[in-house]
């Protein structure tokens, strides 16, 4: 193999020394010049290879591998996020406000934080979102503080009553919407819904027999029959009945009654409402067996009286 040089340019041959014409010695083609011209620089020793050149050569390699696998294996996002988490930018405070029913550990829970979160990759609209899935949560505003804060603010449901259907009990909105399943006694004094669809007409019923405060605070459950009417559970175990319509007409029979004889504090099962000329009242067994009594005593008394008159 051989080089000449003709007019400042060197050909390459394929024979053992330079040819004496350029134009009949075997050129190389034009892309490989480049690489045979350095090879031969190399070789003459006119350029030097930097001293650590093989191990970045190497790392390079390496690094490029990698970064291929990461590529392939899906995890390029996981590990940008743990090297933004540990350049200063991982989520150390989490400041949460408006949550009365909803548990900061919930919260962190249905986020997903851990030691190796960032805030550059939190994404605040989809934050946002799996907090409105929890039960009590309505709405959420999340915003990123960098570099190593979140600031959540929640707005939370309004228990309005408890709905008893079937065996469960939970805890539901004025507009009847369930919250959650009820869990503890703190909502006990809540009103008390009972039946299928009670929850859908509870404030509005309830809002019917608040002209009567005083019959009202004595309620301690409100009970749909057949989704047609409802009746009432005292706080003395008393049932009143009443009818589908014209409820204001029985709730001031009821509240009269009750001015004028006391009629919920006496020994007895049902106030039945339901018939607009006449009021039924059932007694208890109890306060029954002693009226049977009383009657049947009176009766023998009166036998003895005419005995002895005749």
């Amino acid at each position: 193999m051989f080089a000449m040089r003709r007019r400042g340019r060197v050909y390459y041959g394929l024979g053992g020394a330079a040819a004496s014409d350029p134009d009949a010695a075997g050129v190389l083609p034009r892309p490989v010049r480049r690489a045979f011209r350095l090879a031969v620089s190399l070789a003459n020793g006119r350029v030097t290879i930097p001293r650590f050149a093989g191990i970045a050569a190497a790392m390079s390699l390496f690094a490029a591998t990698g970064l291929y696998g990461m590529v392939l294996g899906g995890h390029t996002g996981a590990v940008a996020e743990a090297t933004t988490s540990a350049i200063g930018f991982s989520i150390d405070n989490v400041k949460v406000s408006g949550n009365l029913q909803t548990s900061e550990i919930d919260i962190l829970q249905q986020l997903g934080l851990d030691g190796s979160s960032s805030v550059v990759f939190l994404s605040a609209a989809s934050a946002r979102e799996r907090l409105i899935s929890l039960p009590w949560v309505e709405n959420a505003e999340v915003r990123k503080v960098y570099p190593s804060t979140v600031e959540i603010k929640l707005f939370e449901r309004t228990a309005y009553g408890i709905w008893q259907h079937g065996d469960e009990l939970s805890l539901i909105e004025k507009d009847g919407k369930v919250i959650a399943p009820l869990r503890d006694n703190k909502f006990a004094s809540l009103p008390l819904f009972v039946g299928d669809g009670a929850q859908l007409e509870a404030a509005a019923f309830a809002e019917q027999l608040s002209n009567w405060p005083d019959v009202q605070a004595r309620i301690k459950a409100y009970i749909c029959v057949g989704g047609r009417r409802w009746d009432l559970r005292m706080d003395n175990g008393v049932v009143v009945r009443l009818p589908e319509e014209n409820i204001a007409r029985a709730m001031h029979t009821l509240s009269t009654l009750e001015q004028d004889q006391q009629v919920l504090e006496r020994d007895i099962e049902t106030v039945d409402l339901r018939l607009p000329d006449r009021t039924t009242i059932q007694l208890t067994e109890g306060a029954a067996a002693r009226r049977d009594k009383a009657v049947a005593d009176r009766a023998k008394m009166l036998k003895k009286l005419m005995e002895k008159g005749a």
